[in-house]
């Protein structure tokens, strides 16, 4: 209906002296989608659901304190770590750990750069070594 009024007034050149016009709404606002980096600290085994739900939202990027859980049961914190990472995987997106207690979770739109590190125990090889 719209685009018939406008093609209505640009397709023809004489409107018999009456002008018209086309009113444009400029008050509705499309929903913004900011990306939200948000700090979660994993407890209890069912923390894992706010994070999964965060997530899901598709605009969260998680930063996981997992200290708490890991001292007092590493096998819960296996299974969270675990539910987690199947989640993020469905969702197309990444996880990596950072130093020992913190756990980085991105959705599908961001990716997590992670550098390969030589063990401490090899020393880099000299061109000039045969052995």
């Amino acid at each position: 209906m719209v685009f018939e009024r406008i093609k209505k007034v640009f397709s023809s050149s004489s409107n018999d002296g009456a002008e018209e016009y086309v009113e444009i709404d400029l008050t509705k606002e499309e929903p913004v989608n900011k990306i939200m980096v948000k700090l979660f600290e994993l407890t209890h085994y069912d923390d894992v659901n706010n994070i999964l739900n965060s997530l899901r939202e598709g605009y969260t990027i998680a930063i996981i304190n997992i200290k708490v859980l890991r001292q007092k049961d590493s096998i819960e914190l296996k299974r969270a770590i675990s539910k987690i990472k199947k989640t993020t995987d469905a969702l197309e997106g990444n996880i990596a750990g950072f130093g020992e207690n913190m756990v980085i979770v991105t959705p599908a739109f961001a990716r997590i750069h992670k550098e390969e590190f030589a063990p401490k125990d090899e020393k880099p090889r000299n061109k000039f070594d045969y052995n």
